[in-house]
């Protein structure tokens, strides 16, 4: 942990108390700062407001008092899911007081080796591999944190200047992280997601690409270089561009060549290789073999991960096995591009459960592959509907249910030996479950409800 001392004796405000805010208010405290802990809601656990109390913190719960803001607070480290139309938030930008969220202040005390990974999906995946691979070879510790559900601030406390911190960094973190300057930096896709939060496809770019605003010619940004547009947006970098292409568009990074991945044209190992499925995570190997690369990582080490790695909780996660049907837990899929991505990871026939939150667009876009992968599907929750018109544009049977876990017992009434029973719902959870991973969870309890075994 670095030593700094610009919030000593400096009024902070912290609003939000998910992980990284208690964390953070706590942090502050350590670092001499003045801290006010703000909450809309009233925490069910009594111990989250008497554990900030004991350590010196005042606590308002319940709301958001706009009367805050006429407090005299030198920062805010907001949550980063509240959005910046938020009143008490607005009233703060109105009158100038700094907004950072918890990821910005993990990077003023980090003393370490930055490695930080963006972008619309495989974020956890590739965060997790990189990991993973950086610490086969590595003499010192090397750790994750970030969106990936780990506080970057508390496992920046604990690491030194031979440490590396892999860091998962969502649109909301990087959007009040102005100062972060990863030594190499990630982009695996950008896509128009939470449109409803950034307005514009444009601001969603913009906050994506502060993860590399810092970034010199000294420094490495690694890119998906398949898409005409994502080599557009990597000219916006001052970093240097480290391509990888799935699709053989660049031999200049990590890449795929007739099943073979190359490292700048030397062998890596075959695709077919890859313990996890799906051509969505050929993307994140190859962007996650580029930073290790970049970190001197070896061959052996990279195939000892890929080999060998069977998938991160909530995204494409292999459940089990009964009676010759496969279920799967993707859960994290919240948005349709996922869902694309994860039906063409399977060649067999697919139960897809689907729906969620309704965001107001439609999924006209999922239709050619419900066509070509999905035999029966089950949707559910606010956008049931529009998701149910989809289907029957496929031609594809669709029944209504209540939500994700009463869907299971549904999904098994119409599946056949050789089929999978896969939850990804191509939207986000809030209108059923407080998160996708309760959502997975409880899809996981009902499996095994219906089937009597345990995860595998």
């Amino acid at each position: 942990m670095k030593k700094i001392d610009e919030y000593q004796g400096k009024k902070v405000l912290v609003m939000g108390f998910g992980i990284s805010g208690i964390n953070a208010a706590h942090l502050l405290v350590k670092l001499g700062a003045n801290v006010t802990a703000n909450d809309k809601a009233t925490p069910k656990n009594n111990d989250i407001v008497d554990d900030l109390k004991a350590d010196g913190i005042k606590v308002i719960t319940g709301d958001n008092p706009i009367s805050l803001a006429n407090e005299g607070f030198d920062v805010v480290v907001k949550n980063p899911g509240i959005p910046y139309d938020n009143p008490l938030v607005a009233a703060f930008v109105k009158q100038g007081t700094p907004i950072i969220t918890e990821a910005e202040l993990g990077w003023q005390i980090f003393d370490g080796h930055l490695v930080s990974v963006t972008g619309s999906n495989g974020k956890t995946t590739t965060t997790t591999l990189t990991q993973l691979m950086i610490a086969e070879n590595a003499k010192y510790q090397v750790k994750y944190a970030g969106n990936i559900g780990i506080s970057f601030s508390k496992i920046a406390e604990d690491l030194g200047p031979d440490d590396t911190l892999v860091t998962e960094l969502s649109s909301f973190q990087l959007l009040g992280a102005p100062t972060i300057h990863p030594h190499i930096a990630i982009i695996t896709n950008i896509f128009s997601n939470h449109l409803d939060y950034h307005k514009t496809r444009e601001n969603y770019i913009n906050a994506k690409l502060n993860i590399t605003r810092n970034q010199t010619k000294d420094d490495f940004l690694v890119i998906n270089w398949d898409r005409d547009e994502w080599q557009k947006i990597a000219q916006r970098s001052q970093a240097t561009i480290v391509p990888f292409s799935r699709l053989n568009k660049s031999h200049e990074g990590s890449y795929v060549e007739d099943g073979m991945i190359y490292w700048r044209g030397q062998e890596v190992m075959p695709t077919k290789d890859i313990r996890l499925i799906g051509p969505q995570n050929v993307e994140n190997a190859l962007a996650a073999i580029g930073a290790a690369k970049l970190s001197g990582v070896t061959n052996d080490a990279i195939k000892k991960v890929l080999t060998t790695f069977s998938g991160v909780r909530h995204r494409l996660q292999y459940v089990m096995e009964y009676q010759e049907r496969l279920f799967y837990n993707d859960s994290k899929s919240t948005d349709i591009e996922a869902t694309e991505v994860a039906l063409q990871g399977f060649d067999r026939p697919v139960v897809l459960l689907a729906g969620g939150l309704d965001r107001g667009y439609t999924f006209e876009r999922l239709v050619p592959y419900f066509k070509k992968h999905v035999k029966a599907m089950i949707v559910f929750g606010e956008c049931k509907d529009k998701m149910k018109d989809a289907g029957n544009q496929a031609g594809v049977p669709v029944i209504e249910s209540e939500n994700a876990i009463t869907a299971v017992p549904e999904a098994w009434k119409l599946s056949e030996p050789g089929d999978v029973i896969l939850l990804s719902p191509a939207n986000a959870s809030w209108d059923q479950f407080p998160s996708f991973e309760v959502r997975g969870d409880e899809f996981i309890e009902a499996v095994e409800k219906l089937t009597g075994k345990k995860e595998q």
